[in-house]
Order: structure tokens, then C-alpha cells, then sequence
């Protein structure tokens, strides 16, 4: 999201819904997590269907959100959820190119991977959790929700990941 200020300059806003800075479920290890605003998915029994709405949420910057993720030392890596991070694409990558290298990349989204691999986006990933969420198909203990989504190692390739 572009947000204008004064006559000339533009600022880069993502829009969240909030942030978690100690998560271990959302991804291995210790997560900082962000819910991007907005999904048109709409995916029944969905965990955060308060994302949904792409006009609700807060407005911050990139350079924002890095200076808050860099104060937490004990992380190992940033997991951009949802709603769908990828209706904010080019927002979410200002982001990831201000991140310390050393921080892996988890991202969800509803799309399945074959839609979005081509994106620079999803080539910053090291792995993203793709599918919408099916209610019918619910499953336990996973880092992720239902079975017909996966987990996909975009360092190897983007080769399906087993747990």
C-alpha cells in the first residue's frame, strides 16, 4: 500500500492486523510472526477471519516493522501470515530485504504454490505453507491446518516438505 505524503514523496505501508514476536508454532524455532491485513480466500473455519477485511488493521512501515523484529535477539526467523501476505506483495518484500540474513522466512497463504512460485516474493521464502484452509480436512500437530496444504522448502527447490 502506497500512502502519500506531501506533495511528492511516497511511503510503503503494509497493513497488519498484528504481530506476535515469540510464536513456536508458526514455523520451526522461535518466530515473529506478522498478520497481513486482508484475504479474499474467506476460508471457512479459518483461525483469523479478522484479516479478512483489507480496510481494517493498522498502517506501518517496513523500515518500521524491521527496527521491531531486529530488537529481538532470541528469534530465528519471521513468518508473514494472515490473512494472505501475498495480496501485499511488493509491500512484504520492502520488508524482507531489510531482515537480517540470518532470519529464515516462513510464509502462509492460501494460494496454492504452482499460482505464486514465479513471484519475488516467494523466492524470498524459505518455505511457504500453501492451500486454503479446508474445515473437513483438519489435522493436528502440524505447522499447518488441514491436510491438503503443504509445505514447501523454496531453497531446495520448492520441493514438497514432509514434517
Amino acid at each position: 500500500m502506497l500512502r502519500r505524503i506531501g506533495l511528492h514523496k511516497e511511503v510503503v505501508t503494509i497493513r497488519i492486523a498484528g504481530t506476535l514476536s515469540c510464536s513456536l508454532v508458526n514455523g520451526y524455532g522461535v518466530r515473529y510472526v506478522i498478520f497481513c491485513q486482508g484475504c479474499a480466500h474467506h476460508c471457512i473455519g479459518c483461525q483469523n477471519p479478522e484479516t479478512w477485511d483489507f480496510n481494517r488493521g493498522e498502517e506501518i512501515t517496513p523500515e518500521e516493522l524491521a527496527e521491531d523484529i531486529k530488537r529481538h535477539k532470541h528469534i530465528d526467523g519471521v513468518t508473514l501470515s494472515g490473512g494472505d501476505p501475498f495480496y501485499q506483495q511488493e509491500e512484504c518484500v520492502s520488508l524482507l530485504k531489510l531482515l537480517p540474513a540470518h532470519l529464515d522466512v516462513w510464509i502462509y497463504t492460501g494460494f496454492d504454490y504452482e499460482e505464486i512460485k514465479n513471484t519475488q516474493l516467494a523466492q524470498m521464502a524459505d518455505y511457504i505453507v500453501d492451500g486454503k484452509f479446508e474445515q473437513d480436512k483438519l489435522v493436528t500437530g502440524k505447522m499447518y491446518g488441514s491436510s491438503n496444504q503443504r509445505i514447501i522448502d523454496i531453497k531446495k527447490g520448492g520441493l514438497y516438505y514432509e514434517e
